[in-house]
């Protein structure tokens, strides 16, 4: 089976075995970013609510950064965002990511090349496991495959952020 194949197989049916590598389907996914207070909470959270919506109950997320921030709350405005687009944004405390959460983990995604270098740096044993969220979304832009962090910058760019994310989620839940 060609890769064109593949492509069009993952938009319609549920697979329980990746065929290009032969693993299983991911199960557990975590979402990895700086701070854990914008990308990878916001892909957490919209991440379970397409899930759910999917009836694919099988799924589970998290989340984590790579910074400790010693269990700050989310971004006010990350967490508007998410609350405007009906998605549960409240109880959030930022998370920093360990060697026990990356081994629990089927996939890790990551919001920039940069945080996946510096993923595989510190765990070199989860190098299959290590993704860009954004290689999954259908048509990624000339601006490569970085969602950008929009901490501290206006709410276009949360908007922005948002909508990368969503799209992402959304390529990724039709290839698992």
């Amino acid at each position: 089976m060609g890769f064109a194949a593949y492509v069009r197989d993952a938009s319609t049916v549920r697979m329980e075995v990746d065929p290009v590598t032969a693993q299983a389907a991911p199960k557990k996914i975590l979402f990895v970013c700086s701070g854990n207070l914008c990308r990878s909470f916001m892909a957490e959270r919209v991440f379970r609510t397409l899930s759910r919506r999917a009836g694919r109950s099988d799924l589970q997320a998290s989340s984590a950064g790579l910074l400790d921030l010693g269990g700050a709350g989310a971004d006010p405005h990350a967490a508007a965002i998410l609350r405007e687009k009906g998605v549960e944004a409240s109880g959030h405390r930022s998370r920093t990511l360990s060697a026990g959460m990356v081994e629990a983990a089927d996939w890790v995604l990551v919001m920039e090349e940069a945080q996946r270098d510096e993923v595989l740096s510190r765990h070199p044993v989860a190098g299959g496991k290590v993704r860009l969220l954004k290689s999954f979304a259908a048509q990624a832009d000339g601006a490569g495959l970085d969602i950008r962090d929009p901490y501290g910058m206006t709410r276009y760019h949360y908007r922005t952020c948002f909508a990368e994310i969503y799209l992402s989620l959304e390529g990724l839940l039709r290839c698992i």
